[in-house]
């Protein structure tokens, strides 16, 4: 498609590109009049530039700019920016690094994606391997991906480019902490919580020689700022995180379309499945009243078992099954511990005040009693699988 068709999709589509930049001065002049072949929306945030950045912003006509006379970090130029763009009527900004690592020419793929993918935020996967890439940023972005697939079970998104597309009403609904390298993490784990998809589309990079490179990146403060966000990220992710990015996704889809893709179609193996089965049951029952979900979300997670189906299978232990679970378990744990069991005292009074009163009876029948359910119902489900299946 001829680059100047693509003014008028920005224009359809209320798209522009934002350009956060520091002391970029010798290459920002290039990366403008690269983006200008494809749309003139365009946002430069100068961030506290201590050179002749302004000067060049100013040689463009129609191009929109913040300045701030002190560099308050790209979290913070970022987030401003965005402010700005939806302030102006732009409902997506798509961000470019001004440091002329992105090229212009990967514009269209953000475009064609946001065509199936409205409300994603849409990340640009680099390819690492150039010739001149630093021998510690391969290991830094496995790094950060890493922990950004413990905090939202989310794999293979590159987490360290800066080339995104962003929907802009849905990313300033949140408040951010963070204002320097680190907001690239957050804004993307936060809106994950959210239920918002995170998407990629493969890109190109250019990696000048180090003796031309730009980059103020400080390998300390910035990667340990980086290492904090993550621990707190991390820690509350097992309590809010992944329990509301399943909320979303549940709310999102109907519960046939749950069957179909996540259980009917999975691409598990018989006994994949048949494991998330057998631990849903065992979280469903295990006496950790509260945590169950969490701790099922969390273990399922490292286990790499099917999310969906150990939820599903817990709820085993939704309100009217739950007396039987109780009774159960306590009726469980007078077999294991040979105590006697007054059948007309559970039927006349049966609630948690009754099962409190021999709460070490309860925890060990419970015990016993999701162990036992995890194995049968993971057999059984093996064996049904293995005919249905076969039938298939």
């Amino acid at each position: 498609m001829n680059t100047k068709n693509y003014h008028k999709i920005f224009k359809e589509r209320k798209c522009c590109v934002l350009i956060p930049t520091f002391n970029n001065s010798a290459v920002l002049p290039e990366v403008i009049k690269n983006i200008l072949q494809y749309t003139d929306n365009i946002i430069v945030v100068n961030d506290g530039s201590a050179d002749n950045t302004l000067d060049i912003i100013k040689s463009f006509e129609n191009i929109e700019h913040l300045t701030y006379e002190k560099n308050e970090g790209k979290g913070f130029a970022l987030r401003a920016g965005m402010k700005l763009a939806e302030n102006l009527g732009y409902e997506f900004a798509v961000s470019m690094d001004g440091d002329g690592q992105h090229l212009a020419d990967d514009l269209p793929v953000f475009l064609d994606k946001l065509e199936e993918k409205k409300d994603a935020i849409i990340v640009g996967a680099r390819n690492i391997k150039g010739k001149n890439q630093k021998k510690g940023s391969n290991f830094a972005n496995k790094f950060s991906n890493f922990w950004f697939w413990a905090e939202t079970g989310i794999r293979n998104i590159d987490t360290q480019s800066g080339f995104r597309l962003y929907p802009l009403k849905k990313i300033n609904k949140l408040k951010y902490f963070s204002s320097k390298y680190e907001f690239e993490i957050e804004v993307l784990v936060r809106n994950a919580w959210r239920g918002i998809d995170i998407e990629q589309v493969p890109i190109n990079v250019y990696y000048p020689p180090e003796e031309e490179r730009i980059s103020h990146f400080r390998p300390f403060k910035d990667f340990f700022r980086i290492s904090i966000l993550n621990t707190l990220l991390f820690i509350v992710a097992f309590f809010y995180g992944l329990p509301a990015r399943l909320f979303h996704y549940l709310k999102k889809k109907k519960f046939k379309q749950i069957i179909k893709d996540d259980i009917l179609h999975t691409k598990d193996s018989n006994l994949q499945i048949s494991k998330a089965v057998g631990f849903g049951f065992f979280m469903g029952i295990v006496p950790i009243w509260g945590w169950q979900t969490v701790v099922a979300l969390a273990l399922s997670q490292y286990f790499k078992l099917n999310k969906a189906i150990v939820i599903l299978a817990a709820n085993i232990s939704i309100p009217p099954l739950l007396p039987f679970i109780l009774f159960g378990s306590y009726f469980t744990g007078a077999l294991v511990t040979g105590k006697n069991l007054d059948l007309l005292h559970f039927t006349s009074d049966f609630s948690f005040k009754t099962v409190s009163q021999d709460l070490l009876q309860y925890i060990i029948g419970a015990l016993v009693l999701s162990i036992t359910a995890a194995v049968i119902s993971g057999l059984l489900t093996f064996l049904l699988l293995k005919i249905f299946r076969k039938k298939h």
